[in-house]
């Protein structure tokens, strides 16, 4: 069973491994340019960890995928090529990944931040049909394109509301 647990700054060494293995599964898997050699980083994973909203995710006590779960507007999501299916108050999701040592990693991070109660907002790399295999599959619904705020980046947004997320 996957636990997922506020990360400490402690952590951080065993995120970026899981951050490596991540990258070189998308490499794999077609899609070699979502996340650079430098990104995340660790500055911004210190600062995401300083403000309580990075997780780690572990089986068996080992390690096994990461996530962010931001409450409040996301500036990347604020103007949308296509809709957003109302304003209400939003969670997003962030640097979702796993090392491939556990199955049902993005299936536990989903409940646990549908877990809050509120409808939940992600993007991915068009390259990314992992990812995008993974949302339709847990009820999320394609929504547009949003441009990166931090570098004007393409993504796809989806979304799914609280109502389906606890389900």
């Amino acid at each position: 069973m996957i636990e997922i647990r506020p990360a400490v700054p402690a952590d951080l060494p065993q995120l970026m491994d899981i951050f490596t293995a991540a990258k070189a599964f998308m490499a794999a898997h077609g899609n070699p340019r979502q996340w650079g050699p430098d990104y995340p980083g660790e500055a911004r994973m210190r600062a995401q960890i300083a403000q309580g909203v990075c997780y780690l995710m572990e089986e068996n006590g080992a390690a096994v995928g990461t996530f962010c779960c931001l409450p409040g507007a996301e500036p990347s999501y604020a103007q949308i090529a296509g809709a957003w299916p109302d304003d209400a108050p939003y969670l997003t999701i962030h640097r979702l990944a796993a090392n491939g040592k556990a199955h049902g990693v993005a299936r536990a991070c989903f409940a646990f931040c549908a877990a809050r109660g509120l409808p939940l907002r992600i993007d991915t790399h068009r390259d990314n049909t992992v990812m995008q295999d993974l949302l339709r599959k847990n009820g999320f619904a394609y929504c547009g394109v949003i441009r990166l705020a931090e570098n004007g980046e393409e993504r796809l947004a989806y979304c799914r509301p609280a109502d389906q997320a606890a389900k």
